[in-house]
């Protein structure tokens, strides 16, 4: 069963550069919360193709880095502090 990152990167022709990927990453830290997705893509410090910016809120979606309200607001959820201390927390294990 193939993910669904996986089935979109068949239509992509051209990735984002990673200065561009932490740009985006960068803006959502910062108005998380505030704006729905095409209104963070307008908002963007510096502009791109709409299919470009899809590629990078994919993948952020995916990874875990950002969730969707019930109104449709992106906010920033990765917070590695958090993870950094569970997984130094020899009492929980992985099963």
């Amino acid at each position: 069963m193939a993910t669904m990152l996986e089935e979109r990167t068949d239509s992509i022709h051209h990735y984002p550069r990673l200065d561009t990927v932490l740009m985006v990453e960068e803006y959502i830290r910062e108005h998380s919360g505030e704006f729905k997705k095409k209104a963070v893509w307008t908002n963007l410090p510096k502009k791109m193709m709409y299919q470009t910016f899809n590629v990078i809120y994919n993948y952020l979606l995916e990874s875990g880095k950002i969730a969707r309200d019930s109104d449709g607001k992106i906010c920033w959820i990765w917070n590695p502090e958090l993870v950094r201390k569970y997984l130094s927390d020899n009492s929980l294990a992985i099963r």
